[in-house]
């Protein structure tokens, strides 16, 4: 494994850390050459690794003849490569890329000094596009969506959780369980940093449009979707008193529009005319108070999943960072 190279301008002087670049791939034969020979230039000391993710076009050869080290994730899906990469490849500094040519390889240098010089885990190259071509509004609309949503929930400052393009520690990588298959990866990152604890900043970068000959393998509404349920499955997983504790609120609420006036009419009358009102509402009273029971419960084992995760991490040490 290759070590910080000291002609990197914005690179600490004399860095033992070893970096590898990593570039999940499926089907990018007319962008990939350019990737592995872009970041080749942008860090002449990184190992770069292309995962190809069983690409039924030249992709793989084209890669190893650029210099790249290649390996095959056979199992479809961005979340299997990526889980296949962080769990394969030693490191003490990973810079994850998609191998599409949209993103501004020059920077990665910037970003791994921004990393090191502010002491984080994990810092995100945020999208600054220069045309629609480039960044469709339909998926920068969903970005701001979930985005916001994942800001909300879990208490973040972000602006664009879903970049492909990120430099992470060693400590970071490690401790990632890496359990979604698809397009989620991203968010899941993103959340497994603010689940632990640990720092992460994002910097601005440019963000191009595809070479001709390459296609997105992202489908707006499709992948939303995916990334939607998977993010309800975060909050469910993640939040369980917040998830559990407003769907038996909800519950309990509903009861008692149902049954308020039932109760004022057996008040007044001694009577109970609307009995299957009662009995629906009574039964919601108590699968609301059972869901409230669900969350509490469920909150105990996520706080101890969750100081886990936080021990795993801290069980490495962190890179070190540029003399001043």
């Amino acid at each position: 494994m290759a070590a910080l190279s000291p002609s990197n301008e914005n690179a600490p002087a004399a860095s033992p850390l070893r970096i590898a670049v990593l570039a999940p791939c499926f089907n990018e034969a007319a962008a990939i050459g350019a990737v592995v020979r872009d970041f080749r230039r942008a860090l002449p000391h990184a190992d770069i690794y292309v995962y190809d993710n069983a690409s039924t076009d030249k992709t793989a050869d084209i890669a190893a003849a650029s210099g790249a080290i290649v390996r095959t994730e056979t199992r479809r899906g961005k979340g299997n490569v990526v889980r296949r990469m962080l769990s394969d490849v030693e490191a003490d500094l990973y810079v994850m890329v998609d191998g599409d040519d949209t993103y501004d390889a020059a920077a990665a240098p910037s970003l791994i000094h921004h990393l090191l010089a502010e002491r984080l885990d994990m810092v995100v190259g945020a999208r600054r596009h220069a045309s629609d071509a480039a960044y469709r509004p339909g998926h920068q609309f969903g970005n701001r969506v979930l985005t916001s949503v994942i800001a909300g929930v879990f208490g973040a400052d972000l602006k664009d959780m879903l970049s492909g393009y990120r430099v992470m520690t060693r400590r970071f990588v490690k401790s990632f369980p890496a359990l979604s298959r698809g397009f989620e990866v991203e968010t899941e990152l993103t959340v497994h940093a603010l689940e632990i604890g640990a720092p992460f900043g994002e910097v601005e970068t440019t963000y191009k449009e595809r070479p001709a000959g390459s296609a997105s393998k992202l489908r707006t509404v499709r992948d939303g979707a995916r990334i939607g349920r998977f993010i309800a499955r975060l909050v469910r997983e993640e939040r369980p008193m917040e998830f559990f504790g407003g769907l038996g609120a909800a519950m309990i609420a509903i009861a008692a529009i149902f049954a308020a006036p039932v109760l004022v009419e057996y008040l007044n009358t001694g009577l109970v005319p609307r009995l299957p009102t009662w009995v629906a509402a009574t039964a919601l009273v108590v699968m609301g108070f059972f869901s409230l029971t669900c969350g509490l419960i469920l909150d105990t084992v996520t706080k101890g999943r969750r100081e886990a995760r936080r021990l795993a991490y801290l069980a490495l040490s962190a890179p070190q960072a540029p003399a001043p």
